[in-house]
């Protein structure tokens, strides 16, 4: 009799047991999760990026998507290693929090801040690298950004201030790269030559090493940005003097390994994603863009 009771018992509790089981699972899989770090761009902020954030925890629930609150507008003009010094300092303390490391998903301008980021931080846990429409090697086009800041410029004559000392304290200046005027690119720009390793420095073994840290480097871009010029720059691509496109594994940092770069290609780490179609202020809120694009590296 007390036989069967036990046994009555530990059949009732099954269905029970059962519930509990799948919710420690699903604890389990949330938890796995990596928190995913969002950089804006130039000229905008976190509230341009409700709809990414959205996309993000409606395909992981429980992720956790901070969208640093840094630079935001205006200030996005700022230099760059101005910049950089403090979204490090942001990030830092997320990286902290997440032993199994971060994901970093920077767009526009983004892209630089995240790649210097992770070039001169040696520490550093991102798993996965997402360049959303960065101009990575650069910018060299006539777009509504460019008649804004500068009115009454055009692509040919920006050089004239971007390349000046003065031209170096804003942010756009620092990766404007005139393919006419490459001399004056090396020698004056401050921030991307560096970061390319087109100028020698001493910190480039170290910063090649801290860059490879990373897991994953994913490139998004499409020939309709409107922004990004060449977009092919999304992608590590760029202008010769003739103004026709240099594909990545063509271009020299790529070919020397400057900043690991050939490296990560050869380990299979590089992925690039072309989408048509989509306008430069709208990849973040494309939610095609985010299933084909980024979900899958978001593990």
């Amino acid at each position: 009799m007390k036989t069967r009771r036990i046994l009555r018992g530990s059949a009732a509790r099954r269905p029970l047991l059962l519930p509990l089981l799948l919710l420690l699972l699903a604890g389990v899989c949330i938890a796995a999760y990596k928190p995913v770090v969002i950089v804006h761009g130039i000229l905008d902020g976190p509230k341009q990026f409700v709809s990414l954030s959205h996309f993000i925890k409606k395909a992981h629930p429980g992720t956790e998507v901070p969208v640093i609150d840094l630079y935001n507008d205006l200030r996005s003009l700022r230099p760059l290693w101005r910049q950089v010094q403090d979204f490090r300092k942001a990030i830092d303390p997320i990286m902290e929090k997440a032993p199994d490391g971060i994901h970093l998903l920077c767009f526009s301008q983004g892209g630089l801040i995240c790649r210097a980021l992770l070039s001169t931080t040696p520490y550093h846990n991102v798993h996965s690298f997402i360049s959303l429409s960065s101009p990575l090697a650069g910018q060299y086009g006539d777009t509504d950004y460019l008649r804004w800041l500068f009115p009454g410029c055009i692509k040919k004559t920006v050089y004239k201030i971007c390349y000046s000392r003065v031209g170096q304290k804003v942010s756009i200046c620092q990766y404007w790269n005139d393919p006419h005027h490459r001399a004056q690119y090396l020698q004056r720009n401050n921030f991307l030559v560096e970061l390319n390793g087109e100028r020698p420095h001493s910190g480039m073994e170290a910063w090649r090493k801290n860059f490879l840290r990373i897991k994953k480097l994913v490139l998004i871009g499409g020939p309709d940005d409107g922004v990004i010029t060449p977009w092919q720059s999304s992608h590590f691509g760029f202008y010769d003097s003739n103004e026709n496109v240099v594909e990545m594994r063509n271009q020299e940092y790529y070919k020397n390994d400057a900043f690991g770069l050939k490296t990560l290609d050869a380990r299979g780490d590089v992925s690039t994603c072309i989408h048509s179609g989509v306008k430069h202020v709208k990849w973040h809120s494309n939610y095609t863009v985010f299933m084909n694009c980024i979900e899958k590296w978001l593990i």
